[in-house]
């Protein structure tokens, strides 16, 4: 999404056993990009981490800190791990952002895959500050193709549902802000791991701008609540090491992310 050479640059490691990467291709009449080239969410550590690595290892090598969460380097929630699951989905306020820097991005989304494998299918809503001001727009993205970006308006304070879902090698991705009152469903087909299931906080360049915090609610995977998974729970670091944000307990389907520091 709206990239620019220097984070082109940035975006070099992997999170997962593989570099796991992300995007969907282009379904008929459903979406349009933008005229640059798009940012790859899923998968993505900036140069100064190491990659994630599957969850074992990072349990392994990042326990929790100080009451913080493990280390999730450019991503932060919460992560179900696992076999065959076949749908996830959640709600959340897009937050009013206060960009840091013109090098701020992220993003809340929902996915299958993506934490320790190499497939991903994911859908969710982008805010940039490369502009120097917060652009919000939804998008989706599946490995192997690159990120597709909605048209459809997207302002702070929207209400935002999003859901992927698969029945065999059948995913279906669907993105709503019922503020806005437009939907998008996409279908492609692929043969993911299915090993995973998300809700998440990403930002590939690793610099996140003053979002507050999100609040996920209704959050569900293969149909029940969230909690009933005990999913690992993730807070995003810095290059120096420091906790960009933290993320709460799981109550039901419901948690939040908290905004500390770019």
């Amino acid at each position: 999404m709206l990239t620019s050479p220097l984070r082109a640059r940035l975006i070099t490691g992997a999170l997962g056993a593989t570099a796991a990467c992300a995007a969907l291709a282009l379904a008929p009449g459903a979406a349009t990009a933008p005229a640059a080239t798009g940012h790859t969410f899923s998968g993505y550590a900036p140069a100064q981490h190491a990659p994630l690595g599957t969850p074992a290892r990072v349990a392994a090598a990042h326990p929790n800190v100080k009451g913080y969460n493990i280390n999730g380097y450019n991503w932060s929630g919460a992560a179900a791990t696992g076999s065959g699951f076949s749908s996830v989905s959640a709600s959340w306020v897009e937050p009013s952002v206060t960009c840091n820097s013109t090098n701020d991005l992220f993003a809340p989304w929902v996915g299958i895959d993506g934490y320790g494998s190499s497939s991903v299918e994911q859908t969710g809503v982008a805010t940039d500050c490369s502009s120097g001001r917060p652009v919000y727009q939804g998008w989706y993205e599946m490995y192997p193709a690159s990120p597709v970006y909605y048209s459809n308006s997207v302002s702070a304070g929207d209400h935002i549902n999003a859901s992927v879902s698969r029945s065999g090698t059948s995913y279906t991705l669907v993105l709503s802000d019922t503020t806005k009152g437009w939907t998008k469903t996409t279908t492609r087909s692929y043969n993911g791991a299915n090993a995973s299931a998300e809700i998440i906080i990403e930002s590939p360049t690793g610099a996140y701008p003053r979002f507050g915090s999100v609040n996920f609610s209704n959050a569900k995977i293969d149909g029940a609540s969230l909690g009933n998974f005990s999913p690992t729970l993730l807070d995003a670091s810095n290059s120096a090491g420091q906790y960009e944000d933290h993320t709460s307990a799981v109550s039901g389907g419901s948690f939040s992310i908290s905004y500390l520091r770019e």
